[in-house]
């Protein structure tokens, strides 16, 4: 699917709530990332953040709501509920989302921008190439990155996590 760069006053509020989670991943000493799942009428009905140095380094937020909609929520349901997320997916988010089957994707800062901003802070490269999302998954709008302040919050929780 083509993505778009059209966030909403809805998503806004929704990728505020993602940075909130960014921000208590990144106070429990993790890379700050944070995600949430919403319903169609709009309700949060899950939320993750970043556990990778609690758990293992597949402690992603948005592996861990994948799984919940696929433990929670019939195929309809996923359907029909959008990921809102602080960073585009790595290639095993983005499969984990399209074989969940769930319905949309915004985020708040992309992988290109990531790249950049740890080759900005000095820090090690990645592990992995970013492919972006939409050359994984298969029948989901995708919207991202943002514009703004937010982006610039996102970037400075990143900036932190690095010093």
């Amino acid at each position: 699917m083509q993505t778009s760069t059209n966030i909403t006053k809805k998503d806004t509020e929704h990728l505020r709530y993602c940075l909130s989670l960014a921000k208590e991943a990144l106070n429990a000493g993790d890379e700050p990332f944070g995600s949430i799942l919403v319903d169609a009428n709009n309700n949060v009905i899950a939320e993750a953040r970043n556990r990778v140095n609690e758990k293992t380094a597949l402690a992603h937020p948005e592996i861990e709501l994948a799984q919940w909609a696929a433990d929670n929520l019939n195929v309809q349901e996923r359907k029909n509920i959008t990921m809102y997320t602080t960073g585009e997916h790595c290639p095993m988010c983005a499969a984990a989302h399209g074989w969940v089957g769930i319905g949309s994707l915004v985020y708040l800062s992309s992988g290109k921008q990531l790249n950049t901003w740890l080759n900005e802070f000095g820090a090690e490269p990645a592990p992995i190439k970013f492919i972006p999302s939409e050359e994984i998954i298969k029948n989901s709008a995708i919207k991202g990155p943002a514009k703004g302040p937010m982006l610039e919050k996102i970037k400075n929780l990143h900036r932190k996590y690095y010093q």
